[in-house]
Parts: structure tokens; C-alpha cells; sequence
């Protein structure tokens, strides 16, 4: 009888893709899965056609030192619970047979080798080897990520582009950040930072058991985006010097990034912060196949004590002091990932909290999370992981002191302003959706905050009211700042008894970065104002294009109105941080709606100069599954009102939504103005 030999293996790239809605990592060498699904090999034998009755085949999976080895059968198995393989008697083959191998529901992500052997009945034996990626598979019912939401799944897990929003709850800045999970080298990196973990390095044994569990490669993860206690991806930077990096502001996708790491041996790559670090690990989530959404909460309080309360100190005059550790940040960004929570009481399943930005140490590493959303709203602060300190961060009072020669001179307690508006992208759309009520019960507020689901801004009508015993005083924005107009405001004055009162009214504008304390002083104004018993004034007030546009670029405002009743000394405060809207630019595509996978495109950037003077700088545009890789172009001096109108050739290579985004930062005055678009792209 002739010999019985494996000429090779086919992987069935095309099928298995297709199959296991791993299309995006077709360009990668080792075939990708997902967890608790078949996916087919292909054997083609030579020497004489398989004999089920005198031969036999067998599948060995190895990940690291840890291995399943199962007989392939001819009878399809139904459980997900272990490795197992067979033949579908229907696609028999004796001379190329398919065989299909799945892997249970809880199967360890991870790089796999396998084996295939080919067994005779007098003891010879052939083999091939291969090599697949294991991913997790929130498709699938047995998985701890199943979510059951088609939608869901295709944003959370698929969609490689999406919104991070930041600014302030009043004028909301909706950016563009490419996920770039599909790039070139992207899941690669994703893989070994898993690998280069300490977790890994301590015991590879006990990781690759663990990293069934979306719990434990989440902590994992949260942990190895910074780089505080180990090789992490990010290395963070508050001070406003980065020459030995690349500013925050200025990365606007997530593949630069992992590519940098993963190529220069993961040393850390800098600079971060909170939306970097958060972006970089929903790529990561998402490509490991948990699904995972960029989270901003608006007003994020920092407690550095853990008594819930923030203390923030004024001047006499206005002037916002930094006097304490807490801080309220404009804006914090987080991600939530879903999953079951079997290590927990019953209910607290689905979205879960982790944030990467190294604030403090979870279990002696800068990690946060996962924390239960339910857990939060509830205020179960006895359930794993860090809900004492996401709840602060969404729940904190905060007491506004005035002080004047050492004294207080006045005080107010806010407890609405922390975590006003916490939000993220909407399903399917490029737009904001409000998910403040997932975290905390929403009161009936005393100063109200409301803001439109829209991808550039909020509602401008905050009113933050200061009252004593005898003044009520509301400061309120008139619109929402855009660069290129004044900021134009009211403060309301209200005499609430029936004596008549001379007032002091002083005010004072600051700029500061979303997480500072405010600068210096930029604009201040002081004057009398009488009020009549029980009368009501109204002061309108501007803060001219000139005293703020040098000052405040990407930072925000800090505006302070302090009212001084010249007869009791009372002092009133009232307060607003906002941020001032940059413009956008514009991108159009021609023939939008019959835009071809590998047919030639052409979008037009346009950027209108709205400011006083003459502005240059560089446009960078970028687009994954639409350019191969970013393109730049130098922008010579735009004298005030031009405009610059700059062709972008594109060839699409992958089908389904894709974001467009262009970035221009201006030089002379170190602003980055964005713009992208959304184009659908349809198959040949």
C-alpha cells in the first residue's frame, strides 16, 4: 500500500475571514478567528486517497506551552466548551479532506500553533503545522463579550474610525481619532503587548490560562497603555513642554502609535493624555475582539482624599487660586468595555469602566477598572474594580471659597457640576449620545445644564447662580465662543430685599488647560453698580477677539464675576470655564454616494483664515481604508477672511463607513483646526 503523506495545509483565508468577521485583518500572515466558532483547514493528501476505516487525523493547538490535542471525527460536535474537530460527512473529500476545529467560547486569546497529523494503521504518520490568531467573539452567545446587538457589534468592535469628545459641557468639541485597527502592524502590536506585560514575564503559564477572561486582558490592557510600571505603550505629559515628543494634540489615530511602540523595541512613546491613552486602548479592545467605546465625562472630579468633596478657591476680585491637590477637569475621557462580570454578584453584567490615564494605583499598578457601570450608579463600593474612585469622579460636591487676607469671605456648595454631562459616540452615527443617566440617578437640577446631541457644540444657556442672603447673581454665556468673535456674556443681578444696595462688581477672565489651574489674568473689569429694593440689572459684557485670541488657543476660559455688597461685605461668586470653538474645515467628496472600493476619489479640504492676522501652518489628511498613508501639504501666510481650497486624490481599499479626517495645525499660533468626513464606501 502506498504511502499516506500531508502535502500541505489551506487555511481557507478567504472563507474563514468572511466567516468569522475578521475580514479587516486580511493583509495579516497568520489567519485570524474568533473563540467559540469553526473555522476550516483544508488537508490535500498524496500517495493514496484518507481511509476513515484504516486511518486517522488529529489536531494538536499549542499557545505557548499549553496544548489540546483532539481527534477529528465525523460527527459534528455541539459543545463550546472544549477544543474539538470533525469532518462534515456531506463535504467528503478522501483525497482532500476539510476539516473544521473549534474552539471553545472560553478559549485564551493569543498566537496559536497547531498541528495536523495523518495517522496510518501500521504506524506511519505525516504532519503539517500552521499557525491562527485567537480572538474573542462577542457574536457568539457563549462568550463573556456576547452583546447581542448587531449595530452594537458592528460599532463597538468593527468600526475603525470614531468621535472623542472634549472642550466643556457648554461648548462641546466633537474630534476625529482613527481606531486603525486593520492597519499594518496594528494587531501585531496589539498581541505583544500582551506578551511584554509582566503578568506574561512573571508566569506565562498562568497569563495564558487567565487570558480567557476579558476581566483579567482588561486590567491587563488598562495597565499597558501607560507606561508607569512596566513597558507600556504611552508615556504621559501635563506640563505643556513636549520637544522630546510629539504633543498630545497633535496624533490623530491610534496606529502611529502602536506601530511606534511595537518598532522600537516598546519603549514608551511620547506624549499622552487622558484621550490619547483612551483612544490607544479601544483600538486594543477592539481588536482582541471585546467591545469597547471612548467615554467623556464633563466636570471629572479628582479626590485625591476620597471624601467627595473638591474645594475650589477665589480672589476677592475673581481670580481663580491654586490652592489645593483636588481638581475638577473640564473633561476626562475613559473607555467602557462589555462583558459579563462572573466574578461578581448577579447584575452587574455589560458595560464596565477602565481607564488607562495613571492617575492612582488598583492593586499597586496604574490601572483603573473594570469598574460596573451599575456598580457606579449605585454606589457599590465594595465590588472590584476602583468604584470608590470613578464614583467621586462622577459624584463629587464641589465648595467655592473666597478669600480675601487670609479670611473667608464668602462660600458655595455645587452639587450638580461634577459629571453634568457624561457621554459617547452614538450607534451608526457621527454625533453625540448622553449616557449620564447610566451612572448616576439625574436630579431634579437647580442649575441646569442641557446640550445638544450634535458633533460640534452644546447648548450655550448654562446659568451658574451665586447667591448670599441679600444677592442672587447668574453668569450667563450669551452663544457659544467661536474663534474670530468676541466673547460675549451677561452677568443678572438680583437684590433680594427690600433696602436698596451698592455693589462692587468685579471680573476676571483666566485661560487654563482642561485639567490645570487657571493662568494669569488676561482681561478684568471692576465697577459700582445701585440696585433699588428687590430690583433686577442686567450687565452685558464683551471680551474683545484681541485680548483673547494669543492667550487661549486650545485652552479654555475661566470667567469669574465676584459681587461685593459695599454695606455687609457679603461677597457672591458665580463662575463658567468654557472653551472657544475653533473652525472646522470643510471636506466635500464628489459623487459621494458612488464611492467604489480600488476606484480613484477626490475630496477638497477647505479653511477659511476667521482670524485678525495673517496664518500658516501644515494640513495633514488622513484616512484608514481610504489612503494608504497620511499626506501633508504646507500652507503658505492666509491673509484674515482667505480661504485655501486643497485637492486630496484617494483609492479606497476596504468596503463599509470610513472616516475621512483632515488636520491643520496653524505654526504661528500652535492651534490644530480639524475637519473629517464620513464617506461610505461600496464593493466593485
Amino acid at each position: 500500500m502506498e504511502d499516506l503523506r500531508i502535502k500541505y495545509v489551506d487555511l481557507e483565508q478567504s472563507e474563514n475571514l468572511e466567516s468569522h468577521r475578521t475580514n479587516g485583518f486580511r493583509n495579516t500572515k497568520s489567519l485570524v478567528v474568533r473563540r467559540g466558532a469553526p473555522f476550516k483547514v483544508s488537508v490535500q493528501l498524496e500517495g493514496r486517497p484518507f481511509s476513515p476505516k484504516i486511518d486517522t487525523l488529529r489536531v494538536k493547538v499549542m499557545l505557548g506551552n499549553l496544548y489540546a490535542v483532539m481527534p477529528v471525527t465525523f460527527s459534528k460536535s455541539s459543545s463550546k466548551s472544549s477544543w474539538n474537530a470533525y469532518i462534515d460527512p456531506e463535504e467528503w473529500n478522501p483525497l482532500k479532506p476539510s476539516i473544521y476545529i473549534c474552539s471553545p467560547a472560553s478559549a485564551s486569546v493569543g498566537s496559536y500553533r497547531f498541528q495536523l497529523c495523518v495517522l496510518t494503521q501500521d504506524g506511519q504518520k505525516s504532519s503539517a503545522y500552521g499557525n491562527f490568531i485567537m480572538l474573542c467573539n462577542p457574536w457568539c452567545s457563549e462568550d463573556t463579550v456576547y452583546i447581542p446587538f448587531e449595530d452594537q457589534r458592528e460599532e463597538y468592535i468593527q468600526r475603525d474610525s470614531g468621535l472623542l469628545f472634549m472642550g466643556s459641557g457648554t461648548n462641546i468639541v466633537a474630534r476625529p481619532w482613527s481606531f486603525d485597527q486593520y492597519e499594518p502592524g496594528v494587531l501585531e502590536a496589539c498581541l505583544n503587548l500582551l506578551q511584554v506585560s509582566p503578568q506574561h514575564k512573571k508566569n506565562r503559564k498562568m497569563d495564558y490560562l487567565n487570558r480567557n477572561n476579558p476581566v483579567y486582558l482588561s486590567r491587563v490592557v488598562s495597565a499597558m497603555i501607560n507606561s508607569e510600571d512596566d513597558r507600556g505603550v504611552l508615556k504621559g505629559n501635563w506640563t505643556g513642554d513636549f520637544k522630546q515628543g510629539v504633543s498630545p494634540s497633535m496624533w490623530t489615530g491610534s496606529g502611529d502609535i502602536l506601530r511606534k511602540w511595537n518598532q522600537s523595541g516598546n519603549s514608551p512613546v511620547k506624549y499622552g493624555q487622558c484621550w490619547v491613552f483612551a483612544a490607544v486602548m479601544c483600538t486594543v479592545m477592539r481588536v482582541l475582539g471585546i467591545p469597547c467605546r471612548v467615554i467623556t465625562n464633563f466636570n471629572s472630579a479628582h479626590d485625591t482624599n476620597g471624601n467627595l468633596v473638591i474645594e475650589e478657591y477665589y480672589s476677592a476680585t475673581g481670580q481663580k487660586l491654586n490652592r489645593t491637590k483636588d481638581s475638577i477637569w473640564n473633561f476626562h475621557v475613559w473607555v467602557e468595555c462589555w462583558m459579563t462580570r462572573r466574578d461578581l454578584e448577579s447584575g452587574m453584567d455589560g458595560w464596565q469602566v477602565l481607564d488607562p490615564t495613571p492617575q492612582q494605583r488598583s492593586g499597586g499598578v496604574y490601572c483603573c477598572g473594570p469598574a460596573p457601570v451599575k456598580a457606579i450608579k449605585n454606589k457599590r463600593v465594595d465590588l472590584f474594580y476602583d468604584v470608590p474612585f470613578v464614583y467621586a469622579s462622577v459624584n463629587a460636591d464641589i465648595h467655592t471659597i473666597i478669600l480675601g487676607q487670609g479670611q473667608v469671605l464668602g462660600f458655595s456648595k455645587d452639587t450638580e457640576r461634577v459629571g453634568s454631562l457624561i457621554c459617547t459616540k452614538a450607534v451608526g452615527f457621527p454625533r453625540l449620545q448622553k449616557i449620564t443617566g447610566d451612572y448616576k440617578y439625574i436630579k431634579s437640577p437647580t442649575s441646569t445644564l442641557s446640550s445638544r446631541s450634535s458633533s460640534s457644540s452644546g447648548d450655550s444657556t448654562l446659568r451658574r447662580a451665586g447667591s448670599s442672603q441679600g444677592v442672587l447673581v447668574f453668569l450667563t454665556l450669551d452663544k457659544s465662543p467661536i474663534v474670530g468673535e468676541p466673547v460675549s456674556f451677561s452677568v443678572k443681578i438680583m437684590n433680594k430685599q427690600n433696602v436698596a444696595k451698592m455693589l462692587k462688581v468685579h471680573l476676571n477672565a483666566q485661560a487654563k488647560e482642561y485639567n490645570h489651574s487657571p493662568s494669569d489674568t488676561f482681561w478684568e473689569n471692576h465697577g459700582v453698580l445701585q440696585l433699588a429694593p428687590m430690583e433686577v440689572k442686567v450687565v452685558q459684557q464683551k471680551i474683545p477677539l484681541a485680548q483673547y485670541e494669543d492667550v487661549v488657543g486650545d485652552n479654555l476660559i475661566n470667567l469669574a464675576v465676584v459681587v461685593e455688597d459695599m454695606a455687609s461685605q457679603e461677597r457672591v461668586l458665580s463662575s463658567e470655564e468654557f472653551n472657544i470653538a475653533s473652525p472646522q474645515l470643510i471636506i466635500q467628496v464628489a459623487d459621494e454616494k458612488s464611492i467604489m472600493q480600488h476606484s480613484e476619489q477626490t475630496a477638497l479640504v477647505t479653511f477659511i483664515n476667521p482670524y485678525s492676522y495673517p496664518v500658516s501652518g501644515v494640513l495633514t489628511v488622513a484616512g484608514a481604508g481610504l489612503l494608504q498613508d497620511k499626506v501633508q501639504f504646507r500652507m503658505p501666510p492666509l491673509p484674515p477672511g482667505g480661504r485655501v481650497d486643497q485637492p486630496i486624490p484617494f483609492m479606497p481599499n476596504m468596503v463599509g463607513k470610513k472616516m475621512l479626517q483632515a488636520s491643520l495645525w496653524l505654526t504661528n499660533m500652535n492651534v490644530t483646526i480639524r475637519g473629517f468626513k464620513m464617506v461610505s464606501v461600496n464593493s466593485v
